[in-house]
């Protein structure tokens, strides 16, 4: 059995509050790509996906929704990865109806 160190469920709750936002949209993106790919990510991008999820909801709705891409490389490798998750049929689970 994967047991969890105390540190480790409280980063994961943490992970999984910020990306709950203000905005639904956002939720349908970051949700699923948290609980789906997150932990298949290599360290430096799990890194830059917590970075990300510090942003002003207005900066990742831009960048989420394609209207503009960060400016920073791997901001935008994880952007790009977190909407080929949610066109994937890995995220359909997670999809309104």
């Amino acid at each position: 059995m994967n047991e969890q160190s105390p540190q480790d469920v409280a980063l994961r709750k943490r992970l999984h509050w910020h990306s709950r936002r203000g905005m639904w949209e956002l939720d349908l993106l970051l949700v699923p790509f948290l609980e789906q790919c997150y932990d298949n990510l290599d360290k430096a991008d799990q890194a830059v996906f917590r970075d990300l999820i510090d942003e002003e909801d207005q900066d990742l709705f831009m960048w989420l929704m394609r209207r503009e891409l960060p400016e920073d490389p791997d901001r935008r490798r994880i952007v790009q990865r977190i909407i080929e998750h949610a066109e994937s049929a890995d995220s359909i689970g997670h999809r309104p109806v």
